[in-house]
């Protein structure tokens, strides 16, 4: 989004700045802008739905069109071979003795883009309107990947090296899961070693106000389902005398949270770990409003776990969440039918130090003591990811806090996000590095929806605030 920030912004701006992108560096994207965005549209042009068969050949095409750009910019690429999707690996490593070594990771594919009908331009012919680059994947995650690129091509065309060692690894299964991942980082270990991780993935609090990212929530996935009699039966002629499925869930899912929407299964709080007093405050004093939100989402209200904000709802609290409900007739008119069974789709949202293996137990045991008689009751783990928490402290927070601020002219804020990463902490269980995660998208930007957008000012501002963490990482400690 173009144009000037809000007005409440200014209360942020009493970062005294004193970084600056290289003047060299300045002037190079600068020349060059035209020719990123064109190769940016080109890659945005590429149909690479991971999760659609039918674009395997767009998958590899994307990859192969991921590893040209990368070679060009200066790095040595390779396109290696998972069990799904390739991964396409960049590197640069000849930085002084002693520099550190950084990983960028993003992601080549994209959603599936239906339904077509709601997309104001074609999801993959990119279109720029108001100040907002249009296209499937602009924002999640084609764009936030390649402005990397492009900050890495900035210094290596510039100077001819970079202040730290550099290897960019770009997967093409992130829109199904990731499955492969974990592995492949596993098998090359040794290879991937480095002292930071870097993700753009994510989005800023609001436009003009850059932010680092400081949780994910994990994710724990699940199917119940509750079996009655063998088949549906006529609630004429049986209702009443047999336990209907869809009441029986009905009872169950009543059971899991309280009045005050706590969470009401016994043991799923047992793991939460308290946040740092001085993180929340950071959290709420930004300028979040509730009212906002409510007519965005077009809730007739908002309420949530008693006692807490809803940012704090919505980034630092575990949530248990019914998905979806099946069972019995639901077509159009009148079938007088008792089902024969019902399924449920639950998803609970976790926290550091919560693991989906453990929310399954206590749901699990919960399930079994509440369902009344007369059904059988099966809950199975579909998905699940653990939370994520950054410490925002230390050389790489430090650095990234100056790089944005350079770029946005702003002190950065710290936020948290709902969602889930899955790889990050595959990254910090499996590398040991720490995760910086500061992504450039915004609020509303339809990342799995039709008519998805990036800002293109973030896109241009989150390159150079790229291009100036290298410098600033470099720097030795104050």
């Amino acid at each position: 989004m173009s144009g000037d920030p809000p007005c409440w912004l200014n209360q942020f701006n009493d970062f005294s700045m004193t970084t600056a992108l290289a003047p060299e560096l300045s002037d190079y994207l600068a020349k060059n802008d035209r020719r990123a965005h064109d190769e940016l549209f080109a890659f945005l042009r590429i149909p690479s739905v991971s999760a659609r068969s039918e674009h395997k050949g767009d998958m590899t095409h994307a990859a192969e069109w991921l590893a040209s750009s990368m070679r060009t910019a200066g790095l040595q690429t390779e396109i290696m071979p998972t069990g799904g999707h390739p991964v396409v690996l960049g590197e640069w490593r000849g930085a002084p003795a002693g520099a550190k070594t950084v990983l960028i990771y993003g992601h080549y594919d994209v959603q599936p883009v239906e339904p077509l009908d709601l997309w104001t331009t074609p999801p993959f012919e990119p279109a720029v309107r108001d100040g907002r680059i249009y296209a499937r994947g602009s924002v999640d995650d084609k764009g936030q990947l390649f402005l990397h690129v492009k900050a890495l091509e900035a210094h290596l065309a510039t100077r001819g090296s970079l202040p730290v060692n550099v290897i960019v690894l770009a997967e093409g299964e992130e829109e199904v899961g990731s499955g492969n991942l974990a592995p492949f980082i596993e098998r090359h270990r040794e290879r991937l070693r480095c002292d930071y991780c870097v993700i753009s993935d994510s989005s800023m609090f609001a436009p003009g106000l850059p932010s680092i990212l400081s949780s994910l929530r994990g994710l724990a996935y699940f199917e119940i389902e509750v079996r009655g009699p063998a088949s549906d039966l006529h609630s004429g002629i049986y209702g009443g005398a047999v336990v209907n499925p869809a009441t029986a869930l009905a009872r169950i899912i009543a059971t899991f949270h309280d009045e005050h929407w706590h969470v009401a299964i016994p043991g799923f709080y047992d793991d939460v770990r308290d946040w740092e007093p001085r993180v929340l405050k950071e959290m709420r004093a930004l300028p979040f409003d509730d009212e906002r939100f409510r007519r965005e989402v077009g809730a007739p209200a908002l309420d949530g776990e008693a006692g807490r904000t809803t940012l704090e709802r919505i980034w630092t609290r575990p949530t248990c969440e019914v998905n979806g409900l099946l069972s019995g007739y639901t077509g159009e008119g009148a079938k007088t039918v008792l089902p024969g069974k019902a399924m449920a789709k639950v998803s609970c949202r976790l926290v550091p130090d919560q693991t989906p293996d453990a929310i399954k137990r206590v749901l699990t045991a919960h399930i079994e003591r509440v369902a009344p008689r007369g059904v059988s009751v099966t809950v199975n783990a579909l998905h699940g990811g653990l939370p994520w928490r950054a410490e925002m402290r230390g050389p790489l927070v430090d650095a990234a806090r100056r790089a944005l601020a350079g770029a946005f002219g702003r002190e950065p804020v710290i936020t948290g996000e709902g969602g889930s990463i899955p790889v990050v902490g595959d990254f910090e269980r499996i590398l040991r590095a720490p995760v910086l995660l500061i992504g450039f998208g915004l609020p509303g930007e339809n990342a799995h929806a039709p008519n998805e957008w990036m800002s293109d000012e973030n896109f241009v501002k989150g390159t150079r605030a790229v291009a100036m963490l290298w410098d600033e990482l470099a720097k030795p400690a104050a």
